[in-house]
């Protein structure tokens, strides 16, 4: 007879980066009953990195790296992990029930959202329709395809350039375009870049649309805010950085969002809402870090053991 499948748990982690588990290791050491769900593979958005050079315990360490350890981690003292997009959540008294698009119904007395970020799109003509013919968010996932061509990045942030100093070790020219008159990224960083002759920057201009022959990218339009003048840059790829947009729409309907749609919580990761609770990119907080992740999923483990016990 096959095994029936557990549903209900003390506490349900939704994501797995570096905040989820986190999380799921102090509540699961606890020694209470713990399900981290994905809709993908553990490691959030330490997936699209590359060298992390910014974490302690490491002088550099690939993201995809540091998820595996911090997954073997994680579900050493039974933390369980299961797939699924959670698509309503339900509170029923004292229980939050989650359903997902795979049609799993699972019940918790504790949720904890730790749902991240992902890019946010520029949205322009051409952005949509070239999606995995050229555009991409991911340069450690997509940068081998552009190898000894020539792409545009998009953004003058911390990621933009990191990301644009990591493609110059496949492409032959990255082209960065920066809607102000500087970057953003920090000041080292910057130096880097600008010491890299593969990379050029543009400033003071906009990316209007992706140009494309129908089947993969061959370029992107211009707009220069300072002069008023329209160009193309002719490209193989278009790498975009501008943002990032938290994932809480399965949320919206708690009340717990402010209005950019982040999770509020207080100092101790809690909510508005009795047992839930926020930790990671996906709260309203002043830095997203993999290290500030792991404190807030820490803070969540010990709170929630703390809330089980008086509940």
């Amino acid at each position: 007879m096959a095994e029936e499948k557990q549903t209900n748990y003390d506490v349900i982690v939704v994501g797995a980066g570096p905040a989820g588990m986190t999380a799921a290791l102090y509540a699961s050491r606890a020694n209470l009953s713990v399900l981290m769900l994905d809709r993908g593979i553990y490691g959030g958005n330490l997936n699209n990195t590359a060298a992390i050079e910014n974490y302690p315990g490491f002088k550099t360490v690939q993201g995809p790296e540091l998820a595996q350890d911090m997954y073997q981690g994680a579900t050493q003292f039974g933390a369980q992990y299961a797939y699924g997009t959670v698509e309503r959540v339900e509170l029923a008294g004292d229980l939050k029930q989650l359903t997902t698009d795979m049609g799993d119904v699972f019940t918790a007395k504790v949720l904890v959202i730790a749902t991240g970020t992902q890019q946010r799109h520029m949205g322009v003509p051409g952005e949509e329709e070239y999606g995995g013919r050229g555009v991409s968010y991911c340069a450690v996932c997509d940068g081998a395809f552009f190898k000894n061509k020539h792409v545009v990045v998009v953004g003058g942030g911390d990621s933009a350039v990191e990301e644009g100093i990591y493609l110059t070790q496949l492409a032959k020219k990255v082209t960065v375009v920066v809607r102000r008159d500087q970057l953003r990224a920090q000041p080292l960083i910057q130096e880097q870049a600008k010491q890299n002759d593969k990379m050029e920057f543009i400033f003071n201009t906009q990316v209007t649309e992706v140009l494309g022959d129908d089947n993969k990218v061959v370029g992107v339009k211009t707009h220069d805010s300072k002069t008023g003048k329209d160009a193309e840059i002719q490209a193989d790829g278009v790498f975009i950085y501008v943002g990032s947009v938290p994932m809480t729409a399965p949320f919206k309907d708690l009340g717990i969002l402010n209005e950019q749609g982040y999770v509020k919580t207080n100092d101790l990761m809690a909510t508005s809402l009795p047992g839930v609770f926020a930790i990671g990119d996906v709260r309203e907080t002043p830095l997203r870090q993999i290290a500030t992740a792991v404190g807030d999923g820490a803070i969540a483990g010990q709170q929630i053991y703390q809330y089980l016990m008086n509940h």
